[in-house]
């Protein structure tokens, strides 16, 4: 109970700073985006886990955008799976969050039309202690008032230093493809 209540807590001193980081400009925000991950090997169990919980904040006149998800929201279909997700790979009691903080080049928000649009994302994820740059393409559309973001992109674990015992290596993937969704409202 207490270490829920300290994630809460966590969760929202992130979001506040995210908030006040973007300043006082136009912003959207989705509380609850969709993260999936999967590195599945063909001819073993499914490693695939989805995160329906992700904070994502878009500031439309400076372009950054930034984003929280919390580890353990992170939901598997096999619950030992789950476990040794979060105990012995991603130590999610140490590092109980992923963060990302980038800006979307080119993009104009008065251009944004009920047609997809793609619009580069450069930023860095950090996971573990560690960073990343990520630079990928997503898909952009206006749906009535909000802003679709949807894309993907890769990393595998030694970007965050995740050592993957042998007897389970082959069962892992080496690239992890990482799926996002989100709808943002405006704030």
């Amino acid at each position: 109970m207490k270490n829920t209540k300290s994630l809460l807590a966590l969760l929202l001193i992130i979001t506040t700073f995210i908030v006040n980081t973007l300043g006082a400009q136009t912003k959207y925000i989705d509380k609850k985006g969709n993260l999936t991950f999967e590195a599945s090997e063909e001819l073993f169990e499914p490693v695939k886990a989805t995160n329906a919980s992700v904070t994502v904040i878009l500031n439309t006149e400076t372009n950054d955008i930034a984003s929280l998800a919390l580890i353990k929201s992170f939901r598997f279909k096999n619950s030992l799976m789950e476990e040794h997700f979060n105990e012995n790979y991603i130590e999610s009691e140490t590092y109980p969050k992923a963060t990302f903080k980038g800006k979307l080049l080119d993009f104009n928000f008065s251009d944004l039309t009920e047609n997809i649009t793609e619009v580069i994302v450069d930023g860095k994820i950090e996971l573990r202690g560690k960073e990343k740059q990520i630079r990928t393409t997503l898909n952009t559309k206006k749906s009535n008032d909000s802003i679709i973001i949807q894309g993907s992109f890769t990393v595998t674990p030694a970007d965050f230093d995740i050592e993957i015992p042998s007897i389970v290596k082959n069962k892992i993937a080496k690239e992890i493809v990482v799926t996002l969704d989100f709808k943002l409202t405006k704030k």
